[in-house]
């Protein structure tokens, strides 16, 4: 922009009667840059609620098919002796488990290699007294590796020999003793060592390999049936046994529907619904930001940056009051939870399992449309009812899981259907995006015409004024030189 001076002569303030003759264009820009901060306060909601509603949607997937309800768990008489996690595909009833042996890892601990402590680990095999070259086998199940070792070698290098065949190794200078142990338990890990030559037996004579204590496999009997695993863990009929320590005799394990487990997994559901259908009413029910517009720059000049944010803030919690869209999502959400789901020749619907949306005109605001289950301690408006979801589940598990996988199933395809792909929104998104965000770019075109039509005009009367100012300096020039003639 070129330097302006104008008003020299006519003594005019030229920049304040340019702004108000551009004021009605500069007006028009602002109310565009004001309703382009809205759309994108708008996009930034909708993308906040989206996250949310796709989360759900996803979460969905554990509901809807009713294979996820086999819910079970598996006790056991001696808790000292083995645990047990329990698969779906685990039997329900009682069983014997005896525990014959716990998996052992192979290990070595060393002599001690020097009485003053004077070996550490840059110590070379010289200052343990060998002064010739030898080489023994170090086998670790049907694996061999052959040690090289000469004078020369250091603790350390014995030590990276061994780590490299296949078992960790180590030297503690404090005790002066090495130790050596396979990475895995069981048989097929066990560790030996054979000298190669008479030096080669002196060189693990010196390094004080002595004591071995052999690894073995873990041995149990489930129903009288023998297995074995080089682990403590055995994967068996659904049952992930571990065993901690051998048993005198059987002791039983007892697989039965985890009534709790199913319990909680709807009521997770229930609370995720809440949650986000709460977060809907509350958006779209907010309080009216009528009079309330984005602040231009000279606005927020004038206020404290409190002032600011509060204002901000008033129109950004009110940004999808009475929103459209949002009152379609929510509602094929309701209706779906709402609807009656036939199971054989029987009609059922949440209010059979104890689970109903509070009063209308006792619920808070936001919340007359969240379930609430009978019963559920948590739930301070519904803890004194009869818990009929749990008794419901232990009488028939089967019948909870097919309603609760059909009812899911209705709602995750509502929000599908809402999340399809459309010439104005992208797939899984319940909101127009493609077209909030064409329109956020007419804005921003729009913005950039007016800037330049601002500029036009403010050019253009800066001009005339300017033409102005010169015709005024010689006129006044020509005053001058007149007065001068005459003698004035």
């Amino acid at each position: 922009m070129p330097i302006r001076i104008t008003g020299m002569n006519s003594g005019l303030d030229t920049d304040s009667i340019v702004k108000e003759l551009v004021s009605a264009y500069s007006t028009k820009k602002d109310d565009i840059v004001k309703q382009k901060t809205k759309h994108e306060w708008k996009q930034e909601a909708w993308k906040e609620l989206n996250t949310k509603i796709y989360s759900f949607y996803t979460s969905l997937d554990s509901m809807r098919f009713s294979n996820n309800y086999g819910l079970k768990k598996t006790t056991v008489s001696d808790t000292s002796k083995a645990s047990i996690t329990t698969q779906s595909s685990a039997v329900i009833g009682s069983q014997t488990l005896e525990i014959l042996e716990t998996a052992k890892t192979s290990y070595w601990t060393g002599d001690k290699v020097s009485e003053d402590g004077s070996i550490t680990n840059k110590s070379t095999l010289a200052d343990l007294g060998i002064n010739t070259s030898g080489s023994f086998t170090l086998k670790v199940g049907e694996k061999e590796t052959n040690i090289s070792l000469n004078s020369n070698s250091t603790i350390s290098d014995v030590l990276t020999q061994l780590n490299d065949a296949g078992i960790n190794a180590s030297f503690d200078e404090k005790n002066q003793r090495l130790f050596l142990n396979a990475k895995e338990s069981g048989k097929d890990y066990d560790i030996d060592i054979v000298a190669n030559d008479d030096a080669g037996q002196k060189i693990v004579d010196k390094l004080g390999i002595g004591a071995k204590i052999k690894g073995e496999n873990a041995k149990i009997k489930l129903n009288n049936a023998t297995f074995e695993s080089n682990t403590n863990s055995f994967t068996i009929n659904g049952l992930t046994i571990t065993t901690l320590e051998k048993t005198n005799g059987a002791i039983s394990i007892n697989t039965t529907t985890d009534n709790q487990a199913i319990y909680d997994k709807i009521k997770n559901f229930i609370k995720g619904y809440n949650e986000l259908i709460k977060e809907m009413d509350k958006l779209y029910n907010a309080d009216s930001a009528k009079g309330y517009e984005p602040l231009t720059d000279d606005e927020k000049d004038e206020m404290s940056d409190e002032e600011v944010e509060k204002w901000e803030t008033k129109i950004k919690d009110a940004i999808l009051r009475r929103d459209q869209t949002l009152s379609s999502v929510s509602s094929v959400m309701k209706n779906a939870m709402s609807v009656s789901i036939n199971i054989g020749d029987k009609s059922y619907n949440l209010s059979m399992f104890g689970i109903k949306t509070g009063g209308y005109f006792t619920a808070e605001k936001n919340e007359k449309s969240m379930y609430h289950i009978d019963g559920d301690k948590d739930d301070s408006s519904s803890a004194s009812s009869t818990d009929k979801l749990m008794a419901a589940i232990s009488s028939d598990p089967d019948g909870v899981a097919e309603f609760f996988s059909k009812l899911s199933q209705n709602v995750y395809d509502a929000l599908d259907k809402k999340m399809k792909s459309t010439t104005l929104s992208s797939a899984y998104k319940v909101y127009n995006d493609k077209q909030m965000d064409k329109d956020y770019k007419n804005y921003e075109k729009s913005i950039a015409e007016w800037e330049e039509k601002v500029q036009y005009y403010e050019d253009y009367y800066y001009k005339k004024f300017s033409e102005m100012e010169t015709a005024l300096g010689k006129l006044q020039s020509s005053q001058s030189s007149l007065s001068n003639l005459l003698g004035m």
